[in-house]
């Protein structure tokens, strides 16, 4: 905290230029300078990198279940539980990543070392393909199912396709960390472009991902997935190159060593005080002597109410005393009080982030089910097929209106209500709206589901377009979706970034991703246990082969059910929340 304040002082002195205030360092690890690096510069080179890179992912993960079942031959239940496997494995990785980022590589060097793996993985997916896979040529379309595969092939797919999970989780929570990380938020105006930065970065995201759901859907749906795969090989090289080319722009914080050690210290020294009586005022609490802290945490975090227990981590004993005074300090016996708030800040966060792993339950079926039922649904037009993994561009469509609106529209105008000129919704609103809208999606998709049953054909053979039911029946359940992803996950990466310690600010962004991957496990749980129940006594259950002999609307309505349940809970933990307080700064998130 010294070192931090020094710079400070020297910062503006005559003929020299600013630094950040925030403690950011160059690729040489001397302090930023402010006109030299960061700010939308480096900000949009993130933001296209990340387009990119989202583009060769969704490349393969938007059509995944198609090519499970007419190239590998599997059945729809079993292609839905793999592809939710898989995408949960995707954020999975994402904790390795950010532990990585925020202990020891730094976030930049994450990023460049698994988006090597992430192109190493679909180049191996593109040659697996054209090789073994999609042979004869032109096999895995509607029409023409692929022959069956040695288990040799097989498994040289699924490593594959797990190398591509492990490059793309390991960089996601880091590649958005880095871009943040590029606006100093002890500047006004630089503070107000980090929060945008999380819109646009979303936004993004899902303009990336455009590309892969209209024309490589289109490609992969007529069968020829190797040419779609190697297009997303194409696209992930080039998001690296792009990205490696703007290492000397771009702003760091340092690693701040492991925070497991940090989160034990802290464990263990309040268990060993358990029997000592706390003073009323937190003032007698260690407040650490700046090297500590700097070791820690660019700023200190200060004391708050809760947890209390931990609190004993940080009170000074005789015996502490005694160890000061010989010039030695047992960092298992007295940790400062900004490493107890570090503990305290995770567990906070935690109840937050659970409530949010039903809303990815809701938002993986997009993946999955959606994409069966449209299959299942009349895809024509005039002479023209749309392949039903296409239809998530309207859920593209949905994000990029709702992040207009929201702030151009809806955040100025709450906050001219409130007569503040601070932000509008608060993070935790956002995401409890999130959480609304999500409802309403399920009960469309349920709606959608009744009345495409009620144009099928029971007793069809191939049910692929089976009913008369038109695919654009779905698009209200994709806009749904997209409108609830604008408030649940940008106010999410907002959150978990504002509520994270400094030295955690990866560990922050991975929660996001980690809630999309239980809820991708959820998922799978759930469909398994659903088709468990419902194919007793000899019954086809909710979610057949033949769609037109299941009950999906059920499981819609469940998930409905469920995520009503959960938006219970949610505003019971948003109310309990306690925001973190920073040295100097403290914001305030609440419903």
């Amino acid at each position: 905290m010294a070192s931090l304040e020094v710079s400070k002082e020297v910062k503006f002195k005559a003929g020299e230029e600013a630094c950040t205030l925030d403690g950011t360092v160059d690729c040489r690890g001397n302090p930023a300078i402010r006109s030299r690096s960061g700010k939308w510069f480096a900000g949009i080179i993130i933001l296209l990198n990340q387009g990119l890179a989202t583009l060769a992912f969704f490349g393969v993960g938007v059509n995944l279940v198609l090519f499970l079942t007419r190239v590998l031959q599997q059945n729809n239940a079993d292609a839905a539980n793999n592809v939710s496997k898989w995408t949960g494995t995707v954020y999975i990785f994402s904790l390795v990543g950010a532990f990585l980022s925020d202990s020891y590589w730094g976030r930049y060097k994450t990023c460049a070392i698994f988006q090597v793996i992430f192109v190493i993985g679909l180049v191996s997916l593109s040659l697996s393909s054209y090789i073994f896979l999609v042979k004869p040529e032109g096999c895995g379309n509607e029409d023409s199912p692929c022959p069956s595969h040695s288990s040799l092939e097989i498994g040289l797919f699924y490593l594959s396709i797990y190398l591509v999970a492990l490059g793309n989780g390991g960089y996601q929570p880091n590649i958005a960390t880095l871009g943040a990380d590029q606006f100093d938020e002890e500047d006004p105006k630089e503070g107000h472009s980090k929060v945008a930065f999380f819109s646009y970065f979303y936004l993004a995201l899902n303009l990336g991902s455009l590309f892969s759901n209209t024309i490589l859907s289109y490609l992969e749906d007529e069968g020829m997935w190797a040419l779609g795969f190697w297009v997303s090989a194409g696209s992930a090289f080039l998001a690296l190159i792009l990205f490696l080319g703007g290492t000397p722009r771009y702003r760091h914080f340092k690693p701040s060593g492991n925070p497991l050690s940090r989160f034990c210290q802290v464990m263990v020294a309040a268990m060993r005080k358990f029997r000592v009586e706390m003073p009323p005022s937190a003032e007698d609490l260690y407040e650490g002597d700046g090297k500590e802290c700097s070791n820690n945490s660019i700023r200190r975090i200060l004391h708050t109410d809760g947890f209390k227990f931990l609190d004993r981590a940080a009170f000074i004993s005789s015996k502490d005393s005694d160890n000061q005074e010989q010039g030695f300090h047992n960092q298992w016996r007295l940790c400062p009080i900004t490493q107890v708030e570090e503990v305290k800040c995770i567990l906070r966060l935690i109840p937050i982030w659970l409530c949010t792993i039903i809303y990815s339950v809701v938002f993986t079926q997009m993946a999955s089910l959606f994409v069966e039922q449209g299959a299942a649904m009349k895809t024509t037009v005039s002479n023209f097929r749309i392949p039903p993994a296409s239809m998530s561009s309207f859920d593209i469509l949905s994000v990029a209106a709702f992040i207009f609106l929201y702030r151009r529209v809806l955040d100025p105008l709450v906050g001219r209500i409130r007569k503040t000129n601070t932000k509008g919704l608060t993070e935790l609103q956002r995401m409890g709206i999130g959480l609304i809208i999500a409802i309403i999606a399920m009960i469309a998709a349920g709606i959608v589901e009744c009345y495409r049953l009620k144009y099928a054909q029971k007793d069809c053979t191939n049910c692929e377009g089976s009913s008369s039911l038109s695919i654009f029946w779905q698009v209200p359940q994709y806009a749904f979706i997209g409108a609830s992803e604008v408030f649940m996950y940008v106010g999410q990466l907002e959150f978990f970034n504002a509520q994270t310690p400094d030295g955690l600010k990866s560990f922050g962004s991975a929660l996001c991703m980690t809630s999309i991957s239980l809820g991708n496990y959820v998922s799978s749980l759930l469909v398994t246990m659903v088709m468990k129940i419902s194919t007793e006594d000899h019954m086809p259950g909710w979610i057949p082969g033949n769609l037109n002999k299941g009950h999906l609307d059920r499981f819609y309505f469940l998930l409905a059910t469920l995520t009503a349940l959960d938006l219970v809970v949610y505003v019971a933990c948003a109310k309990w929340y306690k925001c973190i307080k920073m040295e100097d700064r403290a914001n305030e998130y609440g419903v």
